[in-house]
């Protein structure tokens, strides 16, 4: 079982930033394929970033060179670095963790954090 705990999110201005931050309980995260996922009000849920257990990442083309993701597998945590923000990224921040075993499969998602850009 792997509990996934978002926080950072919040109310900024358009063009500020946010760092959010996914800690996951257990002692396999580092194996872990970590994502961010958002869902704007009234929209579906998308996938805004990947990072691999390995490191290689993967965005959106909405947040390409906006937003960065990263990984501490000594802390267990994923972050996701938002810069110039926008209305548009006005959405709950979703971290998702996923990978498999030859024992076992793995999907969780965290509780979300609101992000809200306005001014």
């Amino acid at each position: 079982q792997v509990q996934l705990v978002e926080s950072g999110g919040g109310l900024v201005q358009p063009g500020g930033s946010l760092r959010l931050s996914c800690v996951a309980s257990g002692s396999i995260f580092s194996i872990l394929r970590m994502s961010w996922h958002r869902q704007p009000p009234g929209k579906q849920r998308e996938l805004v970033a990947t990072i691999s257990s390995g490191g290689t990442t993967n965005y959106a083309d909405s947040v390409k060179g906006r937003f960065t993701i990263s990984r501490d597998n000594t802390k267990n945590t994923v972050y996701l670095l938002m810069n110039s923000l926008k209305p548009g990224d006005t959405a709950v921040y979703y971290c998702n963790a996923a990978g498999s075993t030859v024992d076992a499969s793995y999907d969780y998602w965290g509780q979300g954090t609101q992000v809200t850009v306005s001014s």
